[in-house]
């Protein structure tokens, strides 16, 4: 027999996007249903976020051990277990997914069913033997690797970020294709933990990020030991006894590089497959779902939010989508996807955090009307302490100093961010910054500097001295 539901809202994967729909939706006295065919907690708790940032802490702690001998301190060279990490990555995993658990949703009032959803009807889903009739759907479905035509590649085992965090043996030569936030961060984090690394890319490093703080991150990377290359073409990979080895043109010469490991780490597509998109009138396209302002699909009754809609594809704006919805799909209120900023992080070492416009992006739409600050981290007294001083912060001003956008490279350039952040969605200028007190000594004096660089060719320009010197002459 099929059992059978009516509910206000039927959400459809309990990824970051459709837990949060989910909790805020229960919590407010909607009847809810919560669909998931795979695991609770969706890529970001189990393949994505929090075990990349698990890992590469461990790898970081690995780094400072070698690096303690610039403060004086004498020690031996660390061993890595790997299969310990591995361990620990997954610890705190399991310490983060009761909150996004079957139990805690059923908790909240949800119906949580664990099966592979699709449309039978504009108003209609299935779901093992279970059928939802709900007022509005949410698509939150998420996404998945994005596998590229590599000739050869069906004859070599590979990881992706779905299956490198089950691997529980150190990679003697890991080949990591694609050199985007995951593909860095992972060759840093297995270069720290002791494999060989070589990082390739078709294109550049970090792609929509400052070439001049990616110019910082690839140094870093070069320097701890990973090779990186960067447009390479006519890539192919071949099994070898030992492993694999990857073919490719650089510079127009053919080289071939022996490694034990493949890691593809070349993007993510949409969970559209399956959904029957076609019985509810929903359009997409291989990018994803189309949605109009309010996230609303070409079905009114359904939302589309997160990966599944292409765009940004960051757990934040998954959350940010999820409230967005919550206003039109409950409140009927007309809440509209227009985020005044939305900020990113490469989780390197140094950190490399972008919001807004990059100088590139801001001179090619404003022109000459921006004004580029600057301030070194070799010139903060904490960083100096710490003897971390790589990297920079650079903001980006526009007419009567309205802040546009910032990028920060350099120790916990993430948690630096915020102040810009607020910065751009309240509409702040430079000024409002520059007169804020930052406890010294911290990183976050940085800001602060590059602040009060705007007013720097006013205040010491010859025009105040000959001020100064004038009022001077009264006494």
């Amino acid at each position: 027999m099929t059992n059978f539901i009516t509910a206000d809202i039927c959400v459809i994967g309990a990824g970051s996007a459709g837990l949060s729909v989910a909790s805020g939706a229960a919590q407010m006295g909607a009847r809810t249903v919560l669909i998931e065919a795979h695991k609770m907690g969706g890529d970001c708790l189990n393949t994505g976020c929090v075990p990349s940032k698990a890992l590469l802490a461990a790898a970081k702690s690995a780094h400072g051990v070698r690096a303690s001998a610039r403060y004086g301190i004498e020690t031996g060279y660390p061993s890595t277990k790997f299969e310990t990490v591995n361990t620990y990555v997954h610890n705190v995993i399991g310490t983060i997914a009761p909150h996004d658990s079957v139990e805690r949703f059923t908790g909240l009032g949800c119906t949580v069913i664990q099966a592979h959803a699709k449309f039978i009807d504009e108003r209609t889903v299935i779901a093992g033997d279970t059928t939802i009739r709900a007022r509005r759907f949410v698509i939150a479905a998420g996404s998945q690797p994005n596998i590229p035509p590599i000739p050869g590649l069906t004859d070599v085992p590979y990881f992706t970020n779905e299956t490198i965090f089950q691997n529980t043996s150190l990679p003697e030569h890991l080949i990591i294709v694609g050199a985007g936030p995951i593909g860095c961060e992972m060759a840093q984090a297995h270069r720290r933990l002791g494999s060989r690394v070589t990082l390739l890319d078709i294109g550049r490093m970090l792609p929509k990020d400052d070439p001049d703080a990616v110019a910082v991150v690839y140094q870093k990377l070069i320097a701890e030991g990973i090779e990186c290359a960067e447009l390479v073409k006519d890539l192919r990979v071949e099994k070898t006894p030992g492993g694999l080895s990857a073919i490719v043109s650089v510079d127009g010469k053919e080289r071939r590089i022996a490694g034990s490991h493949l890691l593809l780490a070349t993007g993510r597509k949409p969970n559209i497959q399956g959904l029957d998109l076609e019985k509810a009138a929903i359009r997409y396209t291989p990018k994803g779902i189309e949605v109009d302002s309010r996230l609303r699909t070409s079905n009114r009754r359904v939302f589309g939010a997160g990966d599944v809609i292409g765009g940004y594809q960051f757990t934040h704006m998954a959350n940010y989508h999820a409230g967005i919805i919550i206003r039109n799909a409950l409140f009927r209120l007309p809440a509209k996807n227009a985020p005044a900023a939305v900020p990113w992080v490469t989780y390197t070492d140094p950190e490399l955090a972008q919001v807004g416009p990059t100088e590139a992006e801001a001179r090619t739409s404003l022109g000459d009307s921006i004004r580029v600050l600057r301030a070194d981290f070799s010139g903060n007294d904490r960083a100096q302490a710490e003897a971390s001083t790589e990297g920079f912060i650079k903001v980006i001003t526009g007419k009567r100093g309205r802040i546009i956008g910032a990028t920060i490279v350099g120790p916990h350039a993430g948690e630096l961010m915020m102040p810009w952040v607020l910065a751009i969605t309240t509409g702040m200028k430079i000024g409002d910054i520059a007169g804020l007190i930052f406890p010294y000594p911290t990183l976050s004096e940085i800001s602060k500097r590059a602040a009060g660089s705007y007013y720097t060719p006013t205040l010491f320009s010859s025009r105040t001295r000959a001020i100064v010197r004038f009022l001077g002459a009264f006494g």
